[in-house]
């Protein structure tokens, strides 16, 4: 992985943190789980650069769906 691409653990971390903010009626463990899932549907991807948008925007529309 690039130095400057954040590992999986940090990645999620933030996207919880901005999702948590956005969505702060819906539990921490919920937005977790809408996280996680999105991220571990990118395993495949090569170029992680845009990982971390990509899986915030998977993890937003869920999340609106709940």
């Amino acid at each position: 992985m690039s130095p400057d691409v954040p590992d999986r653990e940090t990645t999620i971390d933030q996207v919880v943190e901005r999702l948590s903010a956005r969505f702060p009626d819906l539990s921490r463990d919920a937005v977790r789980e809408a996280v996680t899932t999105a991220y571990d549907t990118m395993d495949e991807v090569h170029v992680r650069d845009f990982v971390p948008v990509l899986i915030e925007k998977r993890a937003k529309k869920a999340l609106k769906d709940l």
